[in-house]
């Protein structure tokens, strides 16, 4: 994603944020009558962020040379952006400002893992875990981890990649079977990943790999939502132990930037706690992800 893009993306991104909120949701009055645009006019949007017409317009051009602080948060606010979404815009603004010949790709960490997170991954023998990348690449699991995500491990077409497994994979629909809230999930954790670092090649070839692939990728990609994937509920359909509600939490690792420990556990004395232990005598090993 060149410079260019990154303009592209901040106009997308303010617009699409712009369409979605009606006058009745920012507080505006409704003189009704058939509006030309979806959600709020321009002119409106500037008056609720105390800025001038000129300025948002410059903006949804993707010109953010010299945008404040302040300007973001009023922006924020009368967006109704959440904290996933102000720092994505942030990202974007950032990134525009940055000349080609000075940009820096974030840091992340190669394909192997240090072996201190191999070992807090392997002494999590009560959760199924794995470590991923920014690019959703699951690069090495635990026991149980490995045996969850058996059927993604063990598709060299798949790459170990949980996005390439959500869209390309028919199975993937009854593996999650909330599958419409992991695409969302699995597209705006990419989306977010691209504000953050333009500049990641493979990153790059992934989404657009998808896109040419993806009829339901691509429609969700051009929505410009982000999302952090953090906690919640996962409800899975294994093909050997059946269904499993695991509670997850994803942990990023400081000092590896761009890797996250997601781990899966399940209350004590329910059926997803037993089907977890059933897990164990079942046949995967604790695995590195190829590539």
């Amino acid at each position: 994603m060149t410079g260019p893009d990154v303009r592209g993306d901040i106009r997308q991104f303010l617009m699409t944020r712009r369409a979605r909120i009606t006058p009745q949701q920012a507080g505006l009055p409704d003189y009704g009558g058939r509006r030309r645009v979806p959600g709020l006019r321009r002119e409106e949007l500037a008056l609720l962020a105390g800025i001038s017409v000129e300025h948002l317009t410059q903006l949804e051009r993707g010109r953010a040379r010299g945008v404040s602080d302040e300007v973001v948060d009023s922006l924020a606010r009368a967006l109704q952006l959440d904290d996933v979404e102000r720092a994505h815009l942030i990202d974007l603004i950032t990134v525009a400002n940055t000349p080609p010949h000075r940009t820096r790709r974030r840091a992340t960490a190669g394909p192997g893992l240090r072996h201190s997170v191999r070992q807090l991954l392997d002494s999590m023998t009560g959760a199924a875990a794995f470590v991923r990348n920014q690019r959703l690449d699951i690069l090495a699991a635990n026991r149980r981890g490995a045996a969850l995500y058996a059927q993604v491990l063990d598709r060299p077409e798949l790459d170990a990649n949980l996005a390439r497994f959500v869209f390309l994979d028919p199975d993937a629909a009854t593996f999650y079977r909330d599958w419409n809230a992991i695409a969302n999930d699995a597209v705006g954790s990419l989306r977010t990943a691209a504000g953050r670092d333009p500049d990641d090649p493979a990153l790059s070839a992934l989404i657009g790999d998808l896109a040419i692939r993806s009829d339901r990728f691509r429609t969700r990609w051009a929505a410009h939502d982000v999302r952090y994937y953090r906690s919640g509920v996962q409800h899975f359909h294994h093909r050997a132990v059946g269904d499993l509600d695991l509670d997850y939490d994803a942990l990023e690792l400081p000092a590896d930037p761009g890797l996250t420990i997601v781990a899966y556990t399940a209350r004590p004395g329910t059926p997803a706690h037993q089907a977890l232990h059933l897990l164990d005598t079942w046949t995967a090993t604790p695995t590195d992800a190829p590539g």
